[in-house]
């Protein structure tokens, strides 16, 4: 179909608005790298303001990971995120696919319980006297256990699995499936979009998680990178820039920023097809 002049101008328009907003959208990204990577010397020529450096330093990350807190804490963080993302799907799908089998007893005061605790919490102080009790305190499965399961997810998964065609189940049935083996052979091939989607939504609140480090762990060697990171960041606000010092201090900061953002930026890429897919098709209805 040939596009008439309106069609053009309308792409056209769209092409400038959308080329601004990813320009403003990287501009801080790309600020963030180059004062990661650039000189004191470069710092004080530029007034502590540099976009793009002309001489290029990898000292900041050299001190960073030299410092044994930074491996420690990003091994710490790995091992939270992807054993915390499967415990994650594995309890979101038991949940879900029961809830959207209409014939289950009591699905709806399940559901009205479940939507309950999305609107009101039971506040920080008992949140801490149930870890307290349970024995997570000063435990890296306190960063997982406590949010094992979010009642957000589980209604999207119930909505993308209700809307799966009924007819795939009886069939299954009459070729007796029991429900295990429909959920693992049937539901969950046809739902890798929705449950990549969520996947990665539980990647990236483990991953950028440290309230809960702070609130519960007092144990340095179990804080997750992102508690590290905030730590060098208050520390450095704190630090007077000295002229005489090999590495600028917000080089470090930036670096830091860099390392702790860098793994979630990798892995986003692969999956963004089925992203906006699975939050389509998965959207909550009725």
């Amino acid at each position: 179909m040939v596009k008439g002049l309106e069609d053009k101008i309308v792409n056209t328009i769209v092409f400038v608005i959308l080329t601004f907003v990813g320009m403003v959208t990287l501009f801080p990204l790309l600020y963030v790298v180059s004062m990661s990577v650039t000189p004191m010397s470069e710092v004080l020529k530029n007034g502590g303001y540099i976009v793009l450096p002309r001489n290029i330093t990898f000292d900041a990350y050299r001190q960073l990971l030299l410092d044994p807190s930074i491996p420690r804490a990003f091994l710490v963080t790995v091992f939270v995120t992807v054993v915390g993302t499967i415990i994650n799907m594995i309890l979101t799908v038991l949940m879900a696919y029961p809830l959207s089998r209409k014939s289950l007893p009591f699905r709806s005061f399940i559901l009205l319980f479940i939507a309950f605790t999305i609107l009101f919490s039971g506040g920080l102080i008992p949140l801490y006297l149930t870890v307290k009790a349970t024995g997570l305190l000063d435990s890296i499965w306190v960063l997982i256990l406590p949010g094992a399961i979010g009642a957000f997810y589980v209604l999207i998964m119930k909505s993308f699995f209700e809307q799966l065609p009924e007819e795939i189940f009886e069939s299954a049935r009459i070729d007796g499936a029991k429900e295990l083996r429909v959920l693992l052979q049937i539901v969950i091939p046809l739902s890798v979009p929705s449950l990549l989607t969520i996947s990665l939504f539980y990647i990236v609140g483990h991953w950028n998680g440290f309230f809960q480090a702070i609130m519960f762990i007092t144990d340095r060697e179990l804080y997750p990178i992102q508690v590290i990171v905030r730590n060098i960041l208050m520390r450095s606000q704190n630090v007077t820039e000295n002229a005489d010092a090999p590495i600028p201090t917000e080089s470090v900061q930036m670096a830091a920023v860099v390392i702790a953002s860098l793994p979630v930026i990798v892995i986003y890429p692969f999956i963004q097809k089925y992203f906006a897919q699975g939050m389509l098709i998965g959207s909550i209805k009725g």
